[in-house]
């Protein structure tokens, strides 16, 4: 039986014009790991060296020799059929405002090149394009009905990045986003912290005491507990504070407010009643950046790596974790999300009877840089202990409010 070596490639090459020349002589290391060990194959990364711009992430195992002419034919064949086959969707716009895109606009779409692109999922005015203008100013932004749609958007190039929520200091994480990071292959190339000031919106002439209820997304909501428990208003949930807003301006509601940003308010003709009405003035929301290509791991500024795998085995997660403890690596975050295609596992047990419990994905967030040694000796030792193994991005930290 013939065998091949590589199974997996990705490249990200950057023209000279975009890389300095520090950069283009910076030698730098990059890992882009989808490893899954059974009884029949066993797959390893390595850890290949960027240079001239280029930048090679590369699997290798063990697998039958194929006739790349027909993988090729394959492959074609099913980017036809996930073209055709994207789910369709509407939304209705308000005048000239830029509409959300839907699943069937991004199949028949493309960037130009022009300027940097980044979708995210809500009407004009959410927070989330309020994140993508902090990362990138200049940018062109996307609305997009869904999370997915948003991520559809630059795995279709019709955007360039997209940025999502992934986290709150007020509720924890979005487990929605961890999700949708397994699913799809961008890799992540930067975050943004973000101090979301909530304001309580109405149509011009309506005062505070002439509302009934009041509408947004559920955390803008319980945000502002304090604050709206005072009005003594009732509560209505909505998918987006900027798509409440955009409603209200649409509907003929004299007796209804929403919570939302000071920007939706300018983009729908809307009053402000009152500003920075969330309960507490430190409250910050943290967005992931993502791409389709990586970007090339630095050591000359704080860079954090996050990465998601899978352990079994008595006392394996302690094992996990120490390989970063025995490199002085801080492991800024963990989060544990059930394993959908092995929801859950019985296990005999003769003196118990049988327990239960889920098979769980390993999402971790540490302070290094995969250009460091000591990134890659952690992340080699993890390997030969995970079942499962990614690297889901290495990106400069966002230290900046």
């Amino acid at each position: 039986m013939a065998l091949k070596a590589v199974v997996g490639l990705s490249v990200y090459s950057t023209s000279q014009s975009q890389l300095g020349a520090s950069d283009l002589s910076f030698k730098s290391y990059g890992v882009s790991c989808n490893r899954v060990r059974d009884s029949e194959r066993i797959c390893r990364w390595v850890i290949c060296n960027s240079f001239s711009g280029l930048y090679v992430n590369r699997a290798t195992g063990s697998v039958e020799d194929e006739n790349s002419s027909k993988q090729t034919a394959e492959l074609q064949r099913l980017i036809d059929q996930t073209s055709k086959n994207v789910p369709r969707r509407l939304h209705q716009d308000l005048g000239s405002l830029q509409r959300p895109l839907s699943a069937t606009d991004l199949s028949a779409s493309s960037n130009d090149g022009s300027k940097v692109r980044i979708s995210y999922k809500g009407a004009p005015g959410a927070y989330s394009e309020y994140a993508a203008f902090k990362t990138s100013p200049n940018c062109e932004t996307v609305p997009c009905d869904e999370f997915e749609d948003a991520f559809k958007a630059v795995e279709l190039c019709f955007a360039d990045k997209v940025v999502l929520p992934i986290e709150t200091s007020f509720a924890g994480s979005t487990n929605c986003t961890y999700d949708l990071l397994l699913r799809h292959k961008l890799h992540i190339v930067g975050e943004v912290q973000l101090a979301c000031d909530f304001c309580l919106l109405a149509r011009p002439g309506v005062g505070a005491e002439q509302l009934k209820r009041v509408l947004s997304h559920p955390l803008a909501l319980a945000h502002s507990d304090v604050f709206l428990s005072k009005l003594g208003i009732t509560r209505e949930s909505v998918d987006d504070t900027a798509g409440a807003a955009q409603f209200l301006a649409s509907s003929n509601l004299w007796d209804s407010g929403v919570v939302a940003s000071a920007r939706a308010a300018d983009i729908y003709g809307l009053n402000i009643l009152a500003k920075g009405i969330q309960d507490d003035s430190n409250n910050l929301t943290r967005f992931l950046v993502l791409a389709r290509d990586p970007i090339i791991p630095r050591a000359d500024r704080p860079f954090k790596t996050s990465i998601v795998f899978t352990l079994e085995g008595p006392g394996i997660l302690f094992k996990a974790l120490a390989v970063f403890a025995l490199r002085d690596i801080n492991l800024i975050k963990i989060e544990i999300r059930p394993e959908r295609k092995h929801p859950l596992r019985v296990v005999d047990d003769s003196n118990n009877g049988s327990a239960k419990y889920f098979d769980s994905l390993f999402y971790i967030d540490f302070e290094a840089s995969m250009a460091e040694p000591r990134a890659q000796s952690a992340l080699g030792q993890l390997q030969e202990l995970a079942t499962f193994l990614r690297v889901l991005g290495c990106y400069p930290m966002d230290t900046m409010l």
